[in-house]
Parts: C-alpha cells; structure tokens; sequence
C-alpha cells in the first residue's frame, strides 16, 4: 500500500542505523513488527494473575517435552 508521510529525518535515519535496515521501507516495517511484538506481549503480561491455570508449571513443561521432543 502505498502512503505518503512525513517523519522526521533524524528519526528515520536512527531507526535504520539501529535496525541494520538498508531501506526507509524495511526501518519503518521492522518499526511496526515490534511495536507489535511489544504491545502484543504487554497484553499477555496484562492478564497474569488473571487467568486461572488447571496444571503446575512442572506438568507443563512435561507436556511441552512432549510435544516438543528435541527440547
């Protein structure tokens, strides 16, 4: 999709150095991905204490091994 935006050069330009990105395209993609990532995560921590589990972390990881057999 094609947009038209105005961003602060500096900002760009940081975002590239510190993402390794070769592009204004990949910087602000990767940008995007992990603000995702990190608001996605938040949600995640936002239910702790929330959600009531019906196995101890022992049978969860025994079930993880399980399905999981090279860990």
């Amino acid at each position: 999709m094609r947009t038209t935006l105005t961003i602060d050069e500096k900002l760009l330009e940081e975002a590239k150095s510190l993402s390794g990105a070769r592009t204004k395209k990949e910087a602000i993609e990767k940008a995007l991905v992990e603000f995702i990532k990190r608001k996605k995560a938040k949600g995640l921590l936002d239910l702790e204490g929330k959600v009531e589990l019906s196995f101890s972390l022992k049978e969860f990881l025994e079930r993880r091994r399980h399905d999981v057999p090279h860990r």
